[in-house]
């Protein structure tokens, strides 16, 4: 007979005793648990000890993760961790130097545990720690266990990073800065220091101007992958903390100094392969420089600026240098004006005065740049680019200036220039740290590509976006590759000429489901409305069957109230609270949330975050929340949906789009079926003209005999 769902089978060992094999109740309060275990071993005193999981991280078995004590689970009896943290922290204190390291190595070991934690920092752990730590006596073994175990206290978020000492800064600034240092000491240090500069601008300001860059670049060249990666961190920290003046002078020396020379060849082409964290921070470095352009992309040309003017000038007369010095001697200022308007038409800009063109932000100046660039750097191609073009008249001319703006404008948005860090994204482009300048060499190679995809499509000025949006594909499957230098992304773009882009737009099409023939995506507009609404019933049913909050039937009140773990869904009836729906004000959701946001940045609150939605409403004068975190992505789609439908807004999560999807694809099969194998036409057959005559009409007024 098989047990209860309440009743799990584990295992519970001590060292020195036979373990138990036991029945665990989840119904059963946990102190009574432990009562039991103590008993079966004789053991005296059970609110002395604790269960914790033998595996893993030996975390502490709580009323609140107990849930995750599966069948077959092994549990072993320990001491409780209130006593267990004051017997470690008195040992740091009173022990000898040997028994100071085993109290630590034992701390390190359980820090990771929230609640041990919980009761290490209430006995003033941290700052016993930060003695060791401070006072420096041991440099080797010792000092490393108490900076792994401050660090491991510190990204539980119980205790803000601003509250540390100056004097404490400075000495770990002291360890990252010392020459002779235990290998496993600096990584840590450097993890500290780069913890305080994202959590602290004021100490951030300190760690800045303690640690020279100098240094860090010292550390990024010993080849030890963890030490890189620790020094990247704090170097990549320091920059988002600066000033936009402050980044581009550090970056500029960085780059002075040969910094991505180093990363392109030893980190980036290294022999040990690319760890995710070291990724990350190269994805960082890479926007952050990238965001230097941000200025220029938001800056239009200013017609007043004579430095602005004299560009423009140079721009046209390197392109028409002959031609203007030949016909512009000797004629008076109108016609010299306009010659130059006639040379700036020619060059690709749609008005006379290309000030007008470069208006517009983005990209602003940041396009002149980057023709400014092609022009210098690569004088045979701009000058054979721009004849070939304004010497056709045939309607096929590709347009130089038009095209460079647009390309602008695309290769920011391909290289999200101007757009925050991602936490987490590990997208750099290898390329990017191949050679200096890589945004106008980029510009450089896809302008040649734009007017090579042009004469392919035989395109005419009317095909100015069809070309854009085949370059703009080309683009972004070629850098999708990671080519790890220009050269190799040249190759690879140029061999993804206009015929091989269609070629898989066909196969791409063949793999989806369904077809995409303008009237099947017809028939799939007229679905979405209906099916939009099934999905908008479904949402608003779900919040009738979670645990602790559901919406009444008429849809006007949220009823909600606690509940026992394991318990059944309790009624209607037997919810105290009441939420009028017609109160409510906003749904939040992530760090929006205040009951996330005041929690700090720990590592276990920033999984929280994507599951994490309020809602606000009116109690009384004051703005007051309900607030929530869902036990999965899809609960939190499924409720955040619901919600949004309640008060009226769009229905926007990815498990709306994938369910709209899916229904829309089952019902447009299903109305098909009778149409398999006939070929639906791109457009509608056409409506024949009305017959010249109506005598085949049946007259009802006439009687039969």
């Amino acid at each position: 007979m098989a047990p209860p769902r309440n009743v799990v089978k584990i295992a519970v060992q001590m060292p020195d005793a036979i373990p138990q094999l036991i029945r665990l109740d989840q119904a059963k309060p946990l102190a009574a648990v432990l009562k039991e275990v103590c008993d079966a071993w004789s053991l005296d005193h059970s609110e002395c000890y604790a269960l914790q999981f033998a595996d893993g991280h030996r975390r502490y078995i709580t009323e609140n993760n107990r849930a995750e004590i599966k069948n077959g689970s092994i549990l072993c009896l320990s001491t409780a961790p209130d006593l267990e943290a004051e017997r470690l922290l008195h040992g740091l204190q009173n022990g000898s130097r040997e028994r100071r390291r085993e109290t630590l190595h034992h701390l390190v070991l359980l820090a990771p545990d929230v609640t041990f934690a919980q009761e290490v920092i209430s006995r003033d752990g941290l700052q016993r720690l930060g003695t060791i730590i401070e006072d420096g006596d041991d440099l080797g073994e010792v000092l490393t266990l108490a900076l792994r175990a401050f660090l491991e206290l510190m990204e539980h978020g119980m205790v803000s990073w601003e509250t540390l000492s100056i004097p404490f800064v400075r000495k770990v600034v002291c360890y990252v800065n010392m020459n002779l240092m235990d290998a496993s000491v600096q990584p840590l240090a450097l993890r500290l220091l780069e913890s305080v500069t994202l959590s602290s601008p004021a100490l951030g300001q300190l760690v800045k101007s303690e640690v020279p860059l100098d240094r860090l670049l010292v550390h990024l060249q010993v080849m030890n992958q963890q030490l890189q990666t620790k020094a990247m961190a704090l170097l990549t920290a320091l920059l988002q903390g600066a000033s936009p003046t402050e980044r581009k002078h550090m970056l500029d020396y960085l780059w002075q100094r040969n910094l991505r020379q180093f990363i392109y060849k030893n980190i980036i082409h290294s022999a040990t392969p690319l760890g995710d964290e070291m990724a990350h921070h190269l994805y960082v470095l890479q926007a952050l420089t990238l965001g230097l352009l941000e200025p220029r992309m938001r800056t239009p040309l200013d017609p007043y600026s004579q430095e602005q003017r004299e560009q423009l000038q140079a721009l046209r007369q390197a392109a028409f240098q002959s031609e203007g010095e030949s016909l512009g001697s000797g004629l008076s200022a109108d016609r010299r004006r306009s010659l130059c308007a006639r040379e700036f038409r020619k060059l690709g800009f749609s008005n006379s005065n290309p000030a007008q063109d470069l208006e517009r932000v983005p990209p602003g100046l940041l396009a002149l740049d980057n023709m400014l660039y092609f022009s210098r750097h690569a004088p045979s191609a701009y000058s054979r680019f721009v004849l070939e073009n304004s010497s056709r008249e045939d309607k096929h001319e590709c347009p130089f200036a038009r095209s460079s703006i647009q390309l602008t404008v695309l290769l920011c948005e391909l290289l999200r220039v101007g757009e925050p860090c991602s936490e987490t994204a590990q997208d750099f482009s290898p390329m990017f740290f191949s050679q200096d300048q890589s945004f106008h060499e980029l510009f450089c190679v896809s302008i040649q590509l734009l007017n090579k995809t042009w004469k392919e499509m035989r395109a005419t000025q009317e095909d100015f976006d069809k070309v854009m949006q085949v370059v703009r594909e080309q683009l972004a499957r070629t850098l999708a590759l990671k080519p790890s230098s220009l050269e190799l992304f040249r190759t690879k773009v140029n061999a993804l000429p206009y015929g091989e882009v269609l070629r898989l737009r066909q196969t791409e099409r063949l793999h989806q489901e369904g077809t995409l023939a303008p009237p099947i995506l017809e028939l799939r507009e007229k679905l979405k409305p209906e099916l939009m609404g099934l999905i908008r019933q479904q949402r608003l049913l779900r919040l009738y069957k979670l645990w602790f909050c559901c919406l009444s039937p008429n849809h006007k009140v949220l009823q909600y109230g606690d509940m026992e773990e394991g318990a059944s869904p309790p009624t209607l009836d037997s919810l105290p609270e009441q939420l009028p729906v017609a109160d409510i004000k906003a749904l939040l959701t992530g760090k929006d949330c205040p009951h996330v946001r005041e929690k700090g940045s720990g590592k276990q609150n920033k999984d929280l975050y994507e599951l994490a939605f309020s809602i606000s409403y009116d109690h009384g004068e004051a703005e007051a929340y309900l607030n929530f975190i869902a036990p999965s992505k899809r609960e939190f789609h499924l409720w955040t949906d619901g919600l949004s439908a309640l008060l009226g807004s769009p229905m926007g999560s990815e498990q709306t789009r994938l369910d709209l999807e899916q229904l829309l694809t089952m019902e447009t099969k299903l109305r098909l079926l009778e149409l398999e194998n006939v070929p639906i036409p791109e457009q509608p057959p056409p409506i024949p003209p009305p017959p010249t005559n109506f005598n085949f009409c049946y007259d009802c007024s006439i009687t039969e005999p």
